[in-house]
């Protein structure tokens, strides 16, 4: 397979700093997008080691004898010790964690794999699909049949995560999927929550297929999100599957 990509990132309409990463491997191998938390250094710090360190490992072991799956794993695990050694060595930062998404294509095989609430999402003749599902609490809530979708749109706890890189607790928290059907003309799109907390998926599916030109696609769904308040950082990866 071959792919299109692009990134682009904003800080949005509130926030003076961006504290979400993001990284486009030049081979189109794999690529990640990450949301920090924990105040401006805090967050912008850890979403940054999170994407550099699942970067160097992917790179110095893609070749290695390792199934992705363990591959996937072990990458995510450095980085939550990587931000946990940094929140031991600087406790300003104590509190910081960020979110992680990831899409990698290796030995013709589709991997994806996620922390928190940053999400992945396939756009395939029109339909939007969300892939991975949030680790917050109200999304445990929904799926329990304990909330309904529309209360979940404004309650008080919809942004409080289940789980994320830079806590001791990880290892029950990564979630690691095969997509087992990727074909030609698949759209994959990974963003924060400050594109999903202003814009409807039906809009989402819009932007993203209204054009063929990546960079436009990108930029729509930004100025959808800023249109629609901006109130966080807004990030987007788009890769597309081509012939």
């Amino acid at each position: 397979m071959k792919f299109a990509s692009t990134g682009l990132t904003d800080p949005g309409l509130v926030r003076p700093y961006n504290q979400d990463s993001h990284y486009i491997d030049p081979e189109g191998r794999f690529f990640i997008l990450a949301d920090g938390m924990g105040g401006h250094a805090g967050g912008e710090e850890a979403s940054r080691i999170a994407t550099q360190v699942v970067k160097d490992y992917l790179e110095a072991n893609w070749d290695a004898p390792i199934e992705s799956y363990d591959l996937i794993e072990k990458a995510v695990y450095q980085a939550n010790e990587g931000i946990l050694e940094d929140q031991s060595t600087n406790p300003a930062r104590a509190d910081m964690g960020t979110t992680l998404v990831m899409i990698l294509f290796r030995n013709e095989e589709t991997w994806r794999a996620h922390v928190g609430d940053s999400r992945l999402y396939r756009l395939r003749e029109g339909n939007l699909e969300q892939i991975t599902l949030d680790h917050t609490w109200i999304s445990q809530a929904i799926r329990a049949g304990e909330i309904t979708l529309e209360d979940a749109k404004h309650h008080p706890w919809r942004h409080v995560l289940s789980q994320c890189l830079g806590r001791r607790d990880l290892y029950e928290g990564i979630d690691i999927q095969q997509i087992e059907d990727t074909l030609p003309g698949d759209r994959f799109l990974l963003c924060s929550d400050g594109l999903t907390e202003e814009v409807a998926p039906e809009l989402i599916g819009k932007s993203l297929g209204e054009t063929e030109n990546l960079e436009e696609a990108a930029s729509l769904l930004v100025q959808n999100a800023k249109d629609g308040g901006g109130s966080d950082n807004i990030t987007v990866v788009l890769v597309a599957v081509k012939e």
